[in-house]
């Protein structure tokens, strides 16, 4: 699930950066529930690692997300053009950031009181959804020490925290997962749940902050919810079709992925994206944009092994830990 997550990131930035459209290719449907599932992923997995001790957390995670990607965005930014970059999307890096936050986050709310949790991320996701949506007002009103706060915000990524209740949701299934697994094992309530998806993911954008709200986490629970069933049921016959390894592959180096795309990505086609859109139609959009995210995905995991073949870059650039006898 994870690799599939992480080349949808990859189409997404094709989308974005090389065609200039993010709705391009059934991206438009991808962007509902693709940050859902990799930060629900994270919580799960951070589950399990919570609980140790902070400092020695907090150390390790720092090492794994900050670190690389502050030397990523360096290589891709130098300064003077890297402190411009330090705002709440960090030239495109902002994901290992926020996830950083969320981890923060999540151990200072458990240690707080685990029974308030569920109050705690709940509250901070819709302040931060609200915070997001009326963010351009606020900074064209705010001056002197208001100002300098809402920079301050940005360095935090503050607006990406109405994502963190996919983290949450992570953690909760992670620790409720039998009781998870029955309740979407029943083919009437993984049916609704596919349905209300497609119903939400048929309507278009409205300025209304409640449809806004409904749209983006209903989309993105149910979305997440669904994508996750479809792996757990399909494990056998992905293996059978030899797409379950590639994908394992590239939910281990999503990381890597992450990083060295931007690199990679083939923005002269900018040029061609009139004529792509000229063709008025989504599956050849979606088969263009996929070839062009494989192509580049390819590129990144090449990169990435040869980068891995030194202990040094491998650790510092990536996270990675080495067997000390080797």
């Amino acid at each position: 699930m994870r690799g599939f997550t992480m080349i949808l990131v990859v189409f997404a930035h094709v989308c974005h950066f090389c065609l200039g459209d993010s709705r391009m290719g059934g991206n438009a449907v991808f962007i509902l529930f693709r940050l859902p599932c990799f930060f629900m992923i994270s919580g799960w997995l951070f589950e399990s690692v919570a609980e140790r001790p902070f400092k020695e957390v907090a150390k390790h995670k720092a090492m794994v997300q900050l670190l690389p990607t502050f030397i990523f965005l360096l290589l891709l930014a130098p300064p003077p053009f890297f402190f411009h970059q330090l705002g709440t999307l960090k030239g495109g890096y902002w994901f290992t950031f926020a996830l950083f936050e969320y981890f923060i986050l999540y151990m200072v709310m458990i240690r707080i009181s685990r029974k308030w949790t569920s109050v705690f991320a709940v509250t901070l996701t819709l302040g931060a959804f609200l915070y997001a949506r009326y963010y351009d007002y606020l900074r064209s009103s705010a001056e002197g020490y208001q100002l300098w706060l809402m920079d301050l915000s940005g360095l935090l990524s503050v607006t990406t925290w109405r994502l963190f209740i996919f983290f949450y949701l992570g953690t909760w299934i992670r620790r409720n997962f039998d009781s998870f697994i029955r309740w979407t094992s029943k083919p009437i309530v993984i049916g609704l749940i596919t349905v209300a998806f497609l119903l939400i993911a048929s309507t278009s954008h409205h300025d209304n902050l409640v449809f806004e709200m409904f749209r983006f986490y209903g989309g993105g629970i149910t979305g997440m919810i669904m994508v996750f069933t479809f792996f757990r049921l399909s494990a056998s016959w992905l293996k059978v079709l030899h797409v379950s390894k590639p994908l394992q592959y590239v939910g281990t180096r999503t990381l890597d992925i992450y990083l060295l795309h931007f690199f990679f990505l083939p923005r002269f086609l900018i040029d061609y994206a009139d004529q792509l859109a000229a063709y008025n139609s989504r599956i050849i959009e979606f088969g263009y944009i996929m070839a062009v995210s494989l192509v580049v995905l390819a590129i990144s995991l090449v990169a990435s092994y040869v980068i891995r073949l030194s202990p040094f870059l491998g650790h510092y650039l990536f996270g990675v830990k080495y067997d000390k006898c080797s």
